[in-house]
């Protein structure tokens, strides 16, 4: 009896060690970085009948889980949050009719989260840059649809670079494109997302 527990607490602590081994190295070989938001910037630009627009996002913050110990790397995890009433135009009336819209009292954050990478390959000019596709979920004003993000992807001294733009439609999220001066300046439907944004 005394000699079958022994084996079986020989066998258990062999078992535990095989797992930490095979465990550990996997965990460390994915890293996570936080977006640096005093670094890079991410701005909306879109159209109207008076003139063109833009909007900087002045509170950023997201993470990312990535691997980069294979021939690629590989992105496990990615969530991207920009505060809503952080967007400014420089523009005081602007700005109302844009946080109206987005009906910030109740959706605080404009939030892209990562359901899966569709494709990612290097970029030949450089041995640290890569062209990504990320599908994930959107959410505006608390609707949500799936999309595709494409980026550029740098990784260089300990930081990652995400580099892109996405063009989107507001009435794709409910949102009624702002109207000023009782509605003889109207926003055009079609905006672009620009994004230059740093995480360490």
């Amino acid at each position: 009896m005394q000699y079958h527990t022994t084996h079986r607490q020989s066998l258990l602590k062999a078992v535990i060690l095989w797992i930490s081994f095979t465990l550990v190295p996997l965990a460390l070989s994915a890293q996570n970085f936080k977006l640096n938001n005093g670094e890079g910037e991410v701005k909306v630009t879109g159209t109207s009948t008076l003139h063109d627009w833009e909007e900087v996002a002045e509170q950023k913050s997201g993470t990312i889980v990535l691997d980069n110990t294979g021939e690629l790397p590989k992105i496990s995890s990615l969530k991207f949050t920009v505060e809503s009433e952080s967007l400014k135009s420089g523009k005081g009336t602007m700005d109302k009719n844009t946080y109206k819209a987005l009906e910030t009292k109740d959706h605080k954050e404009i939030v892209f989260e990562l359901k899966s990478v569709k494709s990612i390959s290097p970029v030949t000019s450089a041995s640290n840059k890569y062209k990504a596709v990320a599908t994930g979920s959107l959410t505006i004003a608390g609707s949500t649809n799936t999309i595709d993000l494409p980026f550029n992807l740098t990784i260089h001294e300990g930081k990652i670079l995400l580099e892109g733009k996405k063009g989107l439609k507001m009435t794709d999220y409910k949102i009624e494109p702002p109207k000023a001066l009782l509605g003889t300046i109207t926003t055009g439907d079609e905006i672009e997302v620009h994004y230059n944004t740093v995480w360490k």
